[in-house]
């Protein structure tokens, strides 16, 4: 047991520490590579073809890409992760995807019933893209408290979290988000993570609001964030105010948010452009900045690094990708890490000051 948990500790420890020694830097000085949408495993075939055979004016090359499991990412080295999450209070909701009736397969969908139960589902798309490595919340944050155990010492993971409530083409409505159904994913973030969570309130300090304190780099240093998870809902539009409502400067939430600069509670932004020529002020000012090294399979199958060296350069903290490992879907060598094989470094832009 005691090689085992060596062996975790090594795995979970190498990729940063050989790049971001200086224990008093803050979160906002690293720059990390992680994956998108983490959970997803791919669509089965059989559903892709059929889909795709319906609706020819679709392409559906966008979603042809799956990950390892959450913890062997993060043995990886890679420190951002992306969960979906579909509300679901009664349980049952999600059980059975329209999808499966479609098309056969002989994958047994939610073999432990985990769907059956009360709470947020993970998922990517209703009836559809629904193939996960962790079928509820509580077992993503049970799998991430469980590594984070084992490597006390790991530098903080961003956690892009995704609310989603979109209906299925196919007939199954969702359930939409209200500030209720927000308490109740707070909650289930804090009693999945605890006191490794960085909060908006420990950010805030003694500032007036919060993203004073940001301004200020008020941002913890690397010492004191070790061990921890810090979670951006990712939304632009209602699902954020609504979790904002009631809330100001993010008062009491576990999570931060996507608001603009100028607003109390904005801390935090997701700018999908990688070559946004405005990533670089936002990350000098103090905000941490999530951006993407491709998407939808795009650059991965043109072989093209064009995105990632742009967001390199931005300063972006948060560097996102579908390809920390080459495609198993298709052919090519594409593959996101920095020079050294590492997903860590010092941040280009803010490292040095």
């Amino acid at each position: 047991m005691k090689q085992i948990l060596l062996s975790l500790f090594i795995a979970g420890s190498l990729h940063c520490n050989s790049q971001v020694k200086n224990d008093n830097l803050k979160i906002n000085q690293i720059q990390v590579i992680g994956s998108h949408n983490s959970y997803r495993q791919n669509i089965e075939p059989d559903l892709y073809n059929f889909i795709q055979a319906k609706d020819t004016s679709r392409s559906l090359k966008g979603l042809q890409y799956t990950h390892i499991s959450i913890t062997d990412q993060l043995n990886k080295g890679l420190r951002n992760l992306e969960i979906d999450v579909q509300a679901d209070p009664k349980g049952g909701k999600y059980a059975h995807p329209k999808g499966l009736d479609l098309a056969k397969s002989d994958q047994v969908y939610d073999p432990n019933g985990e769907m059956q139960k009360p709470g947020f589902k993970v998922f990517h798309m209703i009836d559809i893209d629904f193939r996960t490595s962790c079928y509820t919340l509580q077992s993503c944050l049970a799998e991430l408290k469980k590594w984070s155990d084992a490597n006390p010492n790991h530098i903080t993971v961003f956690i892009t979290l995704e609310p989603k409530d979109d209906d299925s083409f196919l007939g199954t409505k969702a359930e939409k988000f209200t500030p209720e159904l927000f308490d109740a994913l707070d909650a289930e973030l804090r009693k999945g993570l605890g006191n490794k969570l960085i909060t908006p309130d420990m950010v805030r300090g003694k500032y007036k609001t919060l993203e004073e304190a940001v301004l200020h780099q008020n941002w913890p240093t690397l010492k004191k964030a070790k061990g921890k998870f810090l979670f951006i809902l990712d939304n632009n539009g209602t699902k954020r105010d609504l979790y904002a409502q009631n809330h100001p400067s993010l008062k009491g939430r576990a999570a931060f948010v996507c608001a603009d600069p100028g607003k109390p509670e904005a801390a935090t932004l997701l700018i999908g452009n990688s070559e946004d020529s405005k990533i670089t002020d936002l990350v000098k000012k103090g905000y941490i900045i999530r951006t993407r090294a491709d998407s939808d399979t795009k650059e991965a199958r043109k072989n093209d690094y064009s995105h990632f060296e742009a967001a390199k350069k931005s300063g972006a903290q948060v560097i996102t990708t579908d390809y920390y490992l080459p495609s198993t879907l298709f052919d090519s060598p594409y593959q996101i890490k920095y020079d050294d094989g590492s997903y860590v470094r010092l941040n280009p832009v803010t490292g040095g000051e």
